[in-house]
């Protein structure tokens, strides 16, 4: 089961690199780096690159090093050194390092990924991008924020969180941009994509829609998404991690998994659940996982051609379109779709 998916998936991103391609995009991988797990600590594939960094204007943030970081203040002792940035924490003395191994599980993962990105990381030097850092108390990455010209909207991570706090961090880092938070309680390009002007595909009614895109059409898709797939769901979070347990095949509840889980839902996964997890790859064109007469007819209204890309392992993987994409160049110049509106 476990190689038919790697299969199947190398099988889905090549057949978005062609569709991709088409376009004249040009596609660049990570490479796989070397790296010594442990049964505390087995990092996802690096196949979701928008959930860790974002390009917002000509910049380039990397957000990878905010889990070791948090990490570190959660199990610090006071005498220890301030950690604000990813040189700090990689410049830790090495007991402090090993203290925090042994009680919380914190590897080299930061590392990792970048070795594993550094295709990515190549291509922006050449071209002379910079690349940023960011310390916010915030996950700053394209999973949270959707880019409108000058304006940036900021999901919220978790529900009941207070949006004020996000709303002044955020205005102080993009002095530049105008900037909204939204009621998401998770990433953003889970819960609704903004298509093209005028047109909104959303899985819930987000409060702020009417304020932050003022008579903007918004096609909702209230039984599509995650709810399609709770049990699956929860059974992956009630057996994470056990796959790699040495000897797994003698573990009950490793067969649990393999025999409940891989066996019937690898069949499931190619069902009809539609993704507004969306990638828009220029004005007329966007690429979808799967159909909805709902979606497309919306689009087809506004001229806009949805290509069909399926990523059968979606919901193993837990990566949409949007998220097994990021975009490190664009041409065109910045917009301002909303020009009466003022920066704050």
């Amino acid at each position: 089961m476990f190689e038919r998916i790697a299969q199947e998936t190398e099988e889905d991103f090549q057949n978005i690199i062609r569709t991709l391609a088409k376009f004249n995009v040009t596609v660049v991988r990570p490479d796989i780096a070397e790296f010594e797990p442990s049964q505390r600590n087995f990092p996802a594939p690096p196949m979701t690159p928008r959930d860790y960094c974002l390009m917002i204007g000509n910049t380039f943030y990397e957000c990878i090093s905010l889990d070791l970081v948090r990490s570190y203040e959660l199990c610090k002792d006071p005498s220890w050194p301030v950690v604000r940035t990813w040189d700090d924490y990689y410049n830790l003395p090495d007991w402090i390092r090993q203290e925090l191994d042994q009680m919380h599980g914190v590897h080299d993962r930061g590392t990792w990924l970048e070795r594993c990105w550094k295709p990515m990381f190549d291509l922006l030097n050449a071209n002379q991008v910079p690349i940023r850092e960011h310390h916010l108390d915030y996950d700053l990455n394209g999973a949270m924020v959707t880019r409108l010209g000058r304006d940036l909207y900021f999901g919220t991570m978790r529900p009941g969180q207070d949006r004020n706090i996000i709303q002044r961090l955020v205005s102080d880092k993009f002095p530049d941009y105008r900037t909204h938070v939204v009621n998401t309680e998770g990433h953003a390009d889970a819960t609704y994509c903004p298509v093209c002007p005028g047109l909104i595909i959303s899985l819930c009614d987000v409060d702020t829609y009417t304020e932050t895109f003022p008579d903007w059409e918004v096609i909702y898709l209230e039984h599509e998404g995650w709810s399609k797939v709770k049990p699956f769901v929860d059974l992956k979070k009630r057996n994470k991690g056990k796959w790699w347990i040495p000897g797994f095949e003698y573990d009950d509840a490793v067969i649990e998994v393999v025999d409940g889980w891989m066996d019937h839902w690898v069949g499931f996964v190619e069902e009809t659940v539609f993704d507004v997890n969306m990638l828009i790859i220029d004005p007329k064109n966007v690429m979808v996982f799967n159909e909805n007469d709902k979606v497309f007819e919306a689009l087809a209204r506004y001229g806009i051609t949805p290509h069909v890309v399926p990523f059968r392992h979606r919901y193993f993987w837990d990566g949409g379109i949007h998220c097994v994409t990021t975009d490190l160049h664009r041409l065109g110049q910045q917009q301002d779709l909303f020009p009466g509106r003022n920066r704050d």
